[in-house]
């Protein structure tokens, strides 16, 4: 969670001096390919320190190197962090209990007892935090190493050992891909196949690496280009039926082929549209199971027990090594954090039923919060790099109009937000989540809780303020 938090001291005027305060709960271990996914990404949403400095210099600077960069040097985050002030501004491992609004001010408890205020507050707490494990009878009596991916421990030992992933999404590829090669025998147990877009993931060679050195200018045009090239199809894809739709399911469906074998390609084909689900991207993965010593199981689990995992065909399956890939809850957004608005209001109150807000930035009744990933944000159809750059450049425009002294507390109405949702429902039957599955982008009321546009409409509405949407009260 990011928060701002202006100076006390009277003498000194509100625009001259803004501070910052990143409050980072406590870090969680991964799998190499989710961990570097979540470093790259929150490398993205890093903002620096302000000490009487002009306006501009308020906005979070562009990082000039791609996320893929970014991973092959782990220490660049570590530089980036250095390099604008961020390590000195961050509260590690410290959890937000709850934030109160008190006399036109967010008064912060953390975990340790501590108290803060603020002025504003950003969360940008990231959508797959908490962990999602599966209820499976007899799963703490596996005598093996079982842990969930995004709580990887690296102390256990995988090579040559028999591994079981439970999980066919994004990370169950994945680890499939890292570990299935190294493993003596390697089992994904799968409930539902899943499609695959052949996207490759291609290496930089060292002339590249050094072009991208040498001429920053490469490294903007490359960012801008994938994204142009990925926003007007894929983007589009999910949610507007057309050519673009029937193109990306008729490269998942071409992909499949891959299977040589007929039975095995039927069962890796899923029942539902390609890109109902979240839909994976990669290769390299079908490949592996015409290695001897990997195996699909796409029995149903009964239970698991000391030696491993046992199948509704009464067979077990054991294994030294037991990896739960089955994904988080996506709906959580800030909680269990509790905020406490003007007159008492509470989250935990409002989001009693499914998460919502105005726009994925901002919730109605609680002033100066502004969400990074934030409900309905376009996460189903665009890079999470842009969304976030989107929505802090929304959050430094209303940081900037407070500093100017033209509001002191901002929050959307609720007609407005009301408004917004109505036409997110409205959206939603023309995109590809409606056809028919089930996914993470559903929420209890049935429906996908996801950007039913274009990622170009999401940039448009949030870079100027309808401000008669807008309860803005000065002091």
């Amino acid at each position: 969670m990011c928060n701002t938090r202006r100076a006390t001291a009277r003498a000194i005027p509100r625009a001259s001096v803004l501070d910052l305060k990143i409050h980072h709960a406590a870090g969680i271990a991964e799998s190499p390919e989710a961990r570097c996914n979540e470093q790259a990404a929150n490398a993205a949403i890093v903002g620096q320190d302000v000490r009487a400095e002009p306006a501009d210099a308020m906005r979070p600077r562009r990082l000039d190197q791609s996320s893929e960069q970014l991973c092959a040097d782990a220490g660049a985050l570590n530089r980036v962090a250095d390099q604008f002030g961020v390590r000195e501004r961050t509260s590690f491992n410290t959890p937000v209990e709850e934030a109160t609004w008190v006399d036109g001010r967010w008064r912060l408890r953390t975990a340790d007892g501590r108290k803060e205020t603020y002025d504003f507050i950003v969360t940008a707490a990231g959508g797959l935090v908490h962990t999602r494990k599966p209820e499976i009878t007899g799963l703490d009596a596996f005598a093996g190493a079982s842990f969930h991916s995004a709580e990887w421990d690296h102390s256990v030992p995988l090579e040559g050992r028999r591994i079981g992933v439970i999980g066919t999404g994004s990370t169950g590829m994945q680890i499939t891909r890292a570990l299935a090669p190294g493993a003596g025998h390697f089992e994904l147990f799968q409930r539902t196949p899943q499609w695959i877009y052949p996207l490759g993931n291609r290496r930089y060679t060292r002339i590249a690496k050094w072009a991208y050195r040498r001429f920053p200018v490469l490294n903007r045009l490359a960012y801008r280009g994938w994204q142009i090239a990925f926003e007007h199809s894929f983007g589009v894809a999910v949610v507007e039926p057309g050519w673009r739709r029937k193109a990306v399911a008729g490269l998942c469906r071409l992909h499949l082929l891959r299977v040589r074998d007929p039975e095995l390609r039927r069962r890796f084909t899923p029942p539902d549209e390609p890109m109902c689900k979240r839909l994976i991207m990669g290769t390299g993965f079908y490949g592996l199971f015409e290695r001897p010593n990997v195996e699909l199981v796409d029995q149903a689990i009964d239970h698991v027990e000391a030696r491993g995992v046992v199948t509704a065909d009464g067979r077990l399956h054991e294994l030294d090594v037991l990896v739960l890939a089955t994904g988080f809850d996506a709906h959580a957004f800030v909680r269990p954090m509790e905020l406490v608005g003007p007159d008492g209001l509470r989250l935990s109150e409002v989001w009693d039923g499914e998460p919502f807000g105005y726009r994925s930035v901002a919730l109605p009744g609680f002033p100066n919060v502004r969400m990074l990933i934030g409900p309905h944000s376009p996460f189903g159809n665009q890079s999470l790099f842009t969304i976030s750059e989107t929505q802090q450049d929304f959050a430094m425009g209303m940081i900037e109009r407070w500093r100017r002294g033209e509001a002191d507390a901002v929050a959307p109405t609720r007609e407005a937000t009301d408004r917004f949702n109505e036409q997110v429902r409205a959206a939603l039957p023309q995109t590809v989540w409606t056809t028919g599955c089930k996914s993470w982008y559903i929420g209890k009321d049935g429906l996908p809780h996801a950007w039913p546009w274009s990622p170009q409409y999401h940039r448009e509405i949030l870079a100027k303020p309808e401000w008669s949407d807008w309860e803005v009260t000065r002091a």
